[in-house]
């Protein structure tokens, strides 16, 4: 960004970061966020939209999680700082970009771990003790809200331990979350697997359209989010230029293959009763938590005890590592003067605290306006993906501007993928449907007035590194953002309709290209991102 010229001569106290995650760590912040609530949920979810063509939907769906991790990969080496993803728009389109995808960015982290927990509480259900924690639609009760404030207020204390601790016990809970979903899909499918169940009532029932809108609304792409953590906690590698790229990709690769396998031996097992009126109706005895209620039906009692006691580990890992995430999300955001520099403030342990505590605090009030589930996970994942989009933006941009800049890790046709993976994003926010894009609206505005009136106090007052909106370069913005939600209003996924189904496709993925290069060829000159670069990079010289 554009700044005043006044540096800090030495490291800011209570401001330090401490480097200490290896590549394992950092692979397994990313692998414990990939599979966490979406593995228990996402295989029924996805199949009662797409029907067996679920499958297709997970092969989608990790397609473009990988375009989008590749793009990453690249910018996570150039750049390993605390919260990148809020970051790399910034570098490239100054700050009215870098302020929109850093707002993007933290209310996406930090509305996931209120997700987890109510998966948490969800699988609870089983035991009597915790049937009073949830009404019969899925939302909380007042006992059931006290419950979800403890479990968030434990994700807290956890963090206060220290990233290595967070790191240790990550790591512990991944290696828990790996095993049983490999577990399950291996007993399911060696002892009752149909291959009828596949064609037996159609397999794509729904069509196009079913295939589609699973992919973003029953919880696919969700349950796919989450490489990104290695990005977050780059300020804490041991290793970042090395280790990121090689995190990032191996935890997609991971995750992918987990969730697709976890689908195919899902839609086998099942009972062909349960799905004899549809797929839209399936039923069986225990479906509100899917997986463990199958095991009992199938009579692999064992395996459902095992799987609710999962349902509480794999959610409380995710729910862990996004906390996490939130607070360094902030802390980019401080240093990137977008935010007060109260984020940027850490304890002994080298934790940001601030951000910490209002990660907790904006956990709880998810709680509140998005009480269940897949509403919440409706609304994720639109915030999720437009927090991705600014990655191919900034990639675009940087091969353009700075073409020798050093990369550890440089993608092969780039200039390929980099916009495929930005129309790629776009479809996928365009699918969550118009009734969680209104909502999503509403959220970018309170981002602008809570963000823009610090930046605007921040100038006014002539605070170090206060951000310059750089207008110019990010002129795109407001129509991407106010474009897609013309085009979802209008369109076939929760709108009027006026917009024929692949027709509305075709018209979102030409306009995303168009934004693209748009975007690309307004970005700030070559001098104007290194000095944005060159401004961060000394403060968090001074942090380290």
């Amino acid at each position: 960004m554009s700044t005043s010229t006044q540096l800090p001569s030495s490291p800011a106290k209570g401001r330090t970061l401490r480097r200490e995650i290896g590549l394992i760590g950092l692979m397994w912040a990313s692998v414990g966020s990939i599979i966490g609530s979406g593995w228990l949920y996402g295989a029924k979810n996805a199949v009662m939209m797409a029907g067996p063509a679920a499958v297709i939907s997970w092969l989608i769906g990790a397609v473009a999680i990988v375009l989008l991790a590749l793009v990453h990969a690249e910018l996570g080496g150039m750049f390993p700082v605390a919260g990148g993803t809020a970051r790399y728009p910034h570098y490239t389109f100054g700050g009215l970009a870098g302020m929109s995808f850093g707002w993007f960015s933290w209310l996406q982290a930090a509305t996931v771990a209120p997700i987890e927990v109510e998966a948490m509480i969800g699988y609870a259900g089983h035991w009597s003790w915790a049937t009073g924690f949830q009404n019969a639609d899925g939302t909380l009760t007042t006992s059931g809200f006290v419950v979800a404030v403890i479990l968030m207020a434990v994700f807290v204390a956890v963090n206060f331990l220290g990233v290595k601790v967070l790191a240790h016990t990550n790591s512990a809970a991944t290696w828990w979350k790996i095993f049983i979903p490999l577990v399950t899909i291996f007993v399911v499918a060696l002892t009752h697997f149909h291959g009828s169940n596949f064609t037996s009532h159609g397999f794509m029932p729904f069509g196009g359209k079913g295939i589609l809108a699973a992919i973003s609304t029953s919880g696919i792409i969700f349950a796919l989010l989450g490489f990104e953590q290695a990005i977050q906690l780059a300020g804490e590698s041991k290793n970042p230029k090395k280790d990121i790229p090689r995190a990032v990709l191996g935890s997609v690769a991971i995750g992918a293959a987990i969730y697709v396998l976890l689908q195919v031996a899902y839609i086998g097992a099942l009972p062909g009763a349960s799905f004899a009126k549809g797929w839209a109706s399936l039923a069986y005895q225990g479906i509100s938590g899917p997986w463990a209620g199958l095991a009992s039906l199938v009579g692999l009692g064992w395996l459902a005890w095992f799987l609710y006691l999962d349902a509480v580990v794999s959610p409380a890992g995710t729910g862990l590592i996004y906390t996490t995430s939130t607070s360094r999300i902030s802390f980019g955001l401080s240093r990137n003067g977008y935010a007060p520099k109260l984020f940027e403030k850490t304890e002994r342990q080298g934790v940001p605290w601030f951000g910490l505590i209002i990660s907790f605090v904006v956990g709880v009030i998810c709680f509140l306006p998005f009480p269940s589930w897949q509403a919440l996970v409706s609304f994720i994942t639109s915030a999720s993906v437009l927090m991705y989009a600014g990655a191919p933006l900034a990639y675009g941009a940087l091969r353009k501007q700075l073409p020798a800049r050093e990369r550890p890790y440089r993608l092969p046709f780039g200039q390929v993928i980099s916009p495929l993976s930005f129309v790629i994003a776009t479809l996928i926010i365009y699918w969550s449907g118009w009734s969680t894009l209104w909502r999503l609206g509403l959220a970018i505005l309170l981002g602008y007035v809570l963000m823009g009136s610090y930046a605007a106090y921040a100038s006014a007052t002539g605070k170090p590194y206060a951000p310059k909106m750089d207008w110019k370069s990010a002129q795109w913005l407001p129509v991407y953002l106010v474009g897609i939600g013309l085009v979802s209003w209008q369109g076939q996924f929760g709108g009027t309709g006026n917009i024929p189904l692949w027709v509305d496709i075709a018209i979102v993925a030409v306009f995303a290209l168009g934004v693209y290069y748009w975007a690309i060829a307004t970005s700030l000159k070559a001098a104007e991102i290194e000095r944005n670069i060159e401004d961060v990079e000394v403060v968090d010289e001074g942090g380290h």
